[in-house]
């Protein structure tokens, strides 16, 4: 979409929001605002306001309309315009307790606070009419491309630990760099992910294997450690020497370009991604009698791979669908009919 018919759009959704609700104030809030600047169609409608709960819904049955309640107690109510879902949420200040992820809600009358409270910068603006409300510097780091966590790093990762997963997951999408503090923050709690429930988990890396270049988040989790405790067999990839005449780069370069080269389609890119899981597990380096090396050998690393593949997917609670059809691409992949081998190929040059 062109980005002055995007804007114009997202100028017009937003005109109708405010036709709801009149003269009480209400302001577009993250993604949507994030989306806009950098010419992306908004996946969600996020909206802010002063309003109680109670107030919200009562301005959306007094216009006709429905509103959705499932998030009403944490101060959230959804109605549909033009067929667009919008979650209109009082302003909030949120706490946690240790290890805890539901925090105790707080409402306040203060969209700074209420801004204070998101993850990233970039996702920590909000617009009423033209102009753009801004305190963390979330334009700043769009135009620089950088994901910068909104305050103190660790604060917000002991807040919820998924979110350095969706730091990840923000950096492939965007193809944005992780600030260093921020880098510096999930290495020192990567091990924090283990509070997060697996299904979290795999929500966030489905979506981060569908974006453009999901080696960037990927590569980030193996920086960082975080891969470790995610899934640590895959964590063994990370700068290993292949030491093979087949390859010229490391398993998990290859493995990232593999997966970079591919289509977006999530079975696809979950068993390319686990492909090479077995390898480090069956090598077997060949000597002479004057132990000089001959060669490395990978054998049958298709067959313990799908293994491994396998108590993952039971691990990380996958759809016995999804077990199956990925654990089976793993276990073919190195057949001449596969549909990765064309990846796999891509991935060794």
């Amino acid at each position: 979409m062109d980005i002055i018919i995007l804007r114009q759009w997202v100028k017009k959704m937003f005109n109708k929001i405010q036709e709801l609700f009149k003269d009480k104030k209400i302001y577009l809030v993250g993604g949507p605002i994030r989306d806009k600047l950098l010419g992306i169609i908004p996946n969600d409608w996020d909206c802010s306001t002063p309003l109680t709960p109670e107030e919200i819904e009562k301005v959306i049955r007094q216009a006709n309309k429905k509103p959705y309640l499932v998030g009403k107690r944490f101060g959230t109510i959804g109605v549909k315009i033009d067929g667009e879902m919008i979650e209109i949420t009082t302003f909030r200040a949120e706490k946690y307790k240790e290890g805890c992820r539901k925090p105790n809600v707080t409402f306040v009358k203060d969209i700074t606070a209420d801004l204070s409270r998101r993850d990233f910068t970039i996702n920590a603006m909000a617009s009423f009419g033209k102009k753009i409300i801004d305190p963390f510097g979330g334009r700043d780091d769009l135009n620089t491309k950088i994901i910068r966590c909104v305050g103190v790093p660790s604060h917000r990762f002991k807040e919820d630990p998924l979110r350095m997963l969706r730091a990840g997951r923000f950096a492939s999408k965007l193809e944005f760099d992780i600030e260093e503090k921020t880098k510096i923050a999930v290495k020192q709690l990567a091990h924090k992910i283990l509070q997060v429930s697996k299904e979290r988990w795999v929500a966030e890396l489905d979506k981060l294997l569908m974006t453009k270049k999901p080696s960037i988040g990927l590569n980030f989790f193996m920086e960082t450690g975080l891969m470790k405790f995610i899934i640590p067999e895959m964590a063994l990839q990370y700068k290993y020497d292949q030491r093979s005449v087949y390859h010229n780069l490391n398993l998990w370069e290859h493995t990232s370009k593999a997966l970079d080269s591919s289509p977006a389609d999530i079975n696809l890119r979950w068993a390319l991604f686990l492909h090479d899981v077995g390898k480090p597990f069956v090598r077997t380096d060949r000597y002479d009698e004057n132990g000089k090396w001959i060669k490395t050998n990978y054998i049958k690393h298709d067959l313990v791979g799908a293994e491994i593949v396998n108590k993952i997917a039971i691990y990380l609670k996958w759809s016995n669908d999804r077990r199956e059809v990925v654990t089976s691409l793993v276990k073919d992949h190195l057949k001449d009919d596969s549909p990765l081998r064309e990846y796999d190929k891509q991935g060794k040059a």
